[in-house]
């Protein structure tokens, strides 16, 4: 199986270039499944329905959330309706929505995708560790599932490299998204899962982690709110990876960056 994975779409400039750019993208590199981080997709903070829509119609098979999951209150109804759409698992149970979602692909393969949030440094959630090992306990690969894919939605570089170590031989990939940065780290670990510290985000690179310089700077130079942050809107780079998976073990057997478009130089795999 092969999965893409984009990193944090922020604005409009970031939903433009995955939208323009994921269809020739699956086509090229013969994608099973995409799986998208749309938790700023909306003017940088949360994501709307009408944006989840037009996602899903580039042709994007889930979305994953965060911390700006609740930004935008319509997202509440919509998400109960479209278990496409996940938030991280380890909010409370009665949050709205699910942590997980299983795609079938048109081969009856099946993809189990997991969104869980990290604590250092972030809201104060249940243990994802504990939660995601729970859950993936009812799953066998190449039986119940051909692959697992964990967004690991973290502050800290610490906490999703302990994650992914722990979840080393038992999930397919575990990415980190949130700090908006591409690492270089992105590798296969010792027992056969996929890893990389952050995915990067899909927008404008000459900003601040996505936002417009001037106030981000602003706040940090004068430590006051100031102007609201709002997103770059300049051209933007479509940032993620790509991996592919053994069906039978589940386990990953290639990892590569994928970058397109924007500031960043150009990455894109030539797979057979």
């Amino acid at each position: 199986m092969r999965i893409v994975f984009l990193g944090d779409i922020v604005g409009r400039s970031g939903r433009e270039v995955v939208i323009q750019e994921l269809p020739a993208l699956k086509s090229k590199l013969s994608v099973d499944a995409v799986v998208v981080n749309a938790e700023n997709a909306s003017h940088g903070f949360g994501l709307s329905p009408a944006i989840a829509e037009d996602l899903f119609k580039a042709g994007v098979d889930v979305i994953t959330l965060g911390n700006h999951s609740w930004d935008r209150k319509d997202i509440i109804p919509y998400i109960r309706e479209n278990p496409k759409i996940i938030r991280p698992l380890n909010y409370p149970p009665q949050t709205p929505g699910a942590g997980h979602y299983i795609h079938m692909l048109p081969n009856s393969k099946k993809l189990l995708v997991i969104n869980a949030m990290g604590r250092l440094f972030m809201e104060p959630l249940d243990d994802p560790f504990r939660m995601i090992d729970e859950l993936i306990s009812k799953y066998r690969f190449g039986i119940d599932v051909h692959a697992i894919l964990i967004d690991i939605h973290a502050e800290a570089t610490s906490e999703k490299a302990g994650l992914a170590h722990y979840f080393d031989g038992r999930v397919s990939l575990v990415v980190g998204t949130h700090t908006h940065i591409p690492t270089a780290d992105y590798r296969i670990l010792s027992s056969g899962t996929a890893f990389q510290t952050d995915a990067g985000m899909c927008g404008d690179y000459n900003s601040v982690i996505g936002m417009q310089k001037e106030a981000a700077i602003y706040r940090f130079v004068t430590k006051m709110p100031g102007m609201r942050l709002s997103p770059a809107e300049g051209l933007a780079t479509l940032c993620g990876l790509i991996v592919e998976t053994d069906d039978r073990t589940g386990l990953a057997k290639r990892i590569s960056p994928i970058r397109l478009k924007g500031d960043l130089d150009p990455i894109l795999p030539k797979w057979d």
